[in-house]
């Protein structure tokens, strides 16, 4: 964890007073001074401000419902950030696992454990991510058939990875993929001469949306957990 980030996390100061604590040699990591706000803080390190060990607070886990004309910002930008749904305390601390367009809905992790974070959106560990899609056009049987094996992206060198085509009707079908490209979905569809009309994320990895649109909730311990068992990742 960022020596900035881990300060926030065990004292009621901002991002921005702790890089300035951190700043002023206020910090020593193992009775070391250290300067840098993006030095790395493992959990058997000794972390003092002004000769006060530092505690780092438990790590939070969430998944929320976002609906559309909502971005998966920490701030407010041209919309409302996601954030504005979420009341708890520190809730400046979280970040997205996996962000979704500001039209697109559905499954949302929020955490502020980076580590926990990383490792699902992490490449190699290819996170199965299960998209409803909403077509313009009926899809063919052939159209369907190439995503078995792999797309050719606009702008891409490689065809994306294998993924799942489920055909719901003529113009819905489920999705699953297991890569995070920008746009993703939306250029597959594309590449194959459709175009995607709606967009709403249903599952990553093992956990499933139940919530109402715009509710949020914290992860069960279980479900924190699957995410850290090889099993519930696809290849």
């Amino acid at each position: 964890m960022r020596l900035d980030k881990f300060i926030c996390k065990s004292t009621e100061l901002s991002r921005s007073e702790a890089r300035r604590l951190i700043c002023s040699g206020a910090i020593t990591v193992n009775a070391e001074v250290v300067l840098a706000e993006a030095f790395q803080v493992h959990e058997n390190n000794d972390v003092m401000l002004d000769g006060q060990t530092l505690i780092a607070r438990n790590s939070r886990y969430l998944m929320l419902h976002k609906p559309t004309g909502t971005v998966c910002s920490n701030i407010n930008e041209v919309y409302p950030s996601i954030f504005n749904l979420v009341d708890i305390d520190y809730a400046d601390n979280l970040h997205v696992v996996g962000r979704l367009d500001v039209d697109t809905t559905g499954l949302v992790l929020m955490t502020d454990d980076g580590r926990w974070s990383f490792d699902i959106i992490r490449p190699d560990r290819r996170c199965e991510k299960v998209y409803r899609v909403g077509l313009r056009d009926p899809i063919s049987n052939h159209a369907a058939m190439g995503f078995g094996t792999g797309i050719q992206l606009q702008g891409e060198d490689q065809l994306t990875l294998p993924a799942k085509l489920q055909v719901l009707s003529q113009r819905q079908v489920l999705l699953t993929i297991t890569e995070g490209k920008f746009h993703q979905v939306k250029r597959m569809f594309a590449a194959i001469g459709n175009r995607v009309e709606s967009l709403h994320r249903e599952k990553i990895g093992d956990v499933s949306l139940d919530l109402e649109l715009g509710q949020w909730r914290y992860l069960t311990v279980d479900e924190v957990a699957s995410f850290k068992n090889k099993t519930c990742f696809g290849g």
